[in-house]
């Protein structure tokens, strides 16, 4: 399946290292693979393996120490932080294990940050999304006024609104209770495929990474298995 989609994602020679007072520690070594357009990857393993730093990279979040990543056509590990954020402002959407909202804007102010930071303005839009994630009747309360699962559920209409080819999530339902974090997942998969989304999650929720088109599992900063 692979193979017969545009690649949005690549990686090769992927490694990240870091000194610290023992001498130079490597994070990631050697990690390649690629992504398709509108595929849904999870990126599995322990913690320590190394899947979040992985993603950072792939998102252009960090650099690499070695090797290279290619984000929608551009080589983003050559690139600066300018640079790298204009392409993730243009094509990359992010849901966070912490909702990461800000506490002094409203529901849909949230949402329509991202518009904004992009020099747009669509109340439609942002309508559109609260009330693709069931929270219409609330889109002018402030974050202390909502659940978790209604803060994730806002997370998650935020990082749809810009239409987004990419989206990133690390741990999304990771501070959700189980049922709660169920709701999440039927609603970030139903609008991955409403929209076209490629999505790379992270988790280390077996249920939430079966329903991805594939799975790669890490250990000690590689790809250990690659899981259709």
């Amino acid at each position: 399946m692979e193979a017969e989609r545009k690649r949005v994602i690549t990686a090769e020679g992927l490694g990240k290292s870091v000194s610290g007072p023992d001498g130079t520690l490597d994070i990631l070594d050697g990690v390649g693979l690629s992504v398709g357009e509108g595929e849904s990857l999870a990126i599995v393993g322990a913690s320590g393996s190394g899947k979040t730093t992985l993603l950072g990279l792939l998102a252009g979040l960090d650099v690499p120490s070695r090797g290279a990543v290619t984000l929608a056509g551009e080589r983003i590990s050559a690139l600066d932080e300018e640079a790298r954020a204009a392409v993730r402002a243009k094509h990359v959407g992010f849901v966070f294990q912490g909702f990461h909202l800000l506490p002094a804007l409203t529901a849909e102010e949230n949402v329509a940050l991202p518009l904004e930071l992009n020099g747009q303005d669509d109340p439609a839009r942002v309508r559109a999304v609260l009330e693709a994630v069931g929270l219409g009747a609330r889109r002018r309360h402030y974050p202390r006024q909502l659940s978790g699962g209604e803060q994730q559920r806002v997370a998650l209409a935020r990082a749809f609104v810009t239409r987004p080819r990419i989206l990133f999530a690390d741990e999304p339902t990771g501070n959700l209770d189980q049922a709660t974090g169920r709701a999440v997942a039927d609603l970030l998969f139903g609008m991955n495929q409403a929209e076209g989304t490629t999505l790379v999650l992270v988790t280390h929720d077996p249920g939430l990474a079966a329903r991805c088109q594939r799975q790669l599992r890490m250990a000690g900063g590689r790809i250990v298995e690659a899981m259709a």
